[in-house]
């Protein structure tokens, strides 16, 4: 999706959503576009919504997503809750490394949320030989519906216990936007989610700006 065309009919697909948060944990954040400016959209508006973007994401494949549906058909409350679940999880990783992005201290209501978030979710784990020693794994049980939200909490835990943690940045985004992401320059001088739309809508902004105060300059002098 081409974020500066992000409110149309064909820019709202889940499939199409832009991942640039550079972690797991804050592309989940990333779901609502834009986060801080007005109308914002919702992209998980449903639990097949959650299963569409965990796809698009590489959590699960086609075969885990429709087994997920057609459970979900069957058993509504039990795949609503899990949708409701997930929705109070994704506001509660936004506003952790929101707060981390604005250099201060999350609360530790959210914390706890996500600390007990982990615990259970951990449960669902297992140690499992690699090529280069020891990797986590699931246990895959049946009967739940919230396996793709597993991978989604270890990967906050795992960010917020990390060092990188520093390089956590908000899209200032001009006033709309709000996307959290992980500055990976070297230089950590990254601003924007992405420049290909706000960066270059700023680079816009400040170009006209100049324009103007020239206009303006040159009929002052003219008077």
């Amino acid at each position: 999706m081409q974020r500066s065309n992000q409110i149309n009919e064909q820019a709202t697909s889940i499939a199409t959503l832009d991942l640039l948060g550079g972690k797991l944990c804050l592309d989940f954040a990333n779901t609502v576009d834009p986060r801080t400016g007005t109308h914002p959209h919702e992209y998980l508006k449903d639990y097949l919504d959650l299963v569409q973007w965990s796809q698009h994401v590489g959590i699960l494949n086609e075969k885990e997503g429709q087994s997920l549906l057609c459970r979900a058909a069957g058993q509504f409350t039990e795949a609503n809750i899990t949708f409701e679940r997930a929705i109070t999880l994704r506001e509660t990783i936004y506003r952790i490394f929101s707060s981390i992005a604005h250099k201060t201290n999350p609360q530790a209501a959210d914390l706890d949320t996500l600390k007990s978030a982990f615990i259970e979710v951990m449960a669902h784990a297992k140690l499992t030989a690699a090529d280069d020693g020891f990797a986590w794994d699931w246990i895959k049980r049946e009967g739940v519906f919230d396996e793709m939200l597993w991978p989604v909490v270890r990967s906050a835990i795992e960010l917020l216990t990390a060092e990188e943690v520093k390089r956590v940045k908000e899209c200032p985004g001009l006033g709309d936007c709000g996307w959290l992401f992980l500055d990976t320059s070297k230089n950590g001088s990254r601003q924007w989610c992405s420049m290909e739309s706000c960066g270059s809508r700023a680079k816009m902004r400040r170009q006209y700006a100049r324009k103007r105060g020239k206009r303006i300059e040159h009929t002052r002098s003219a008077d």
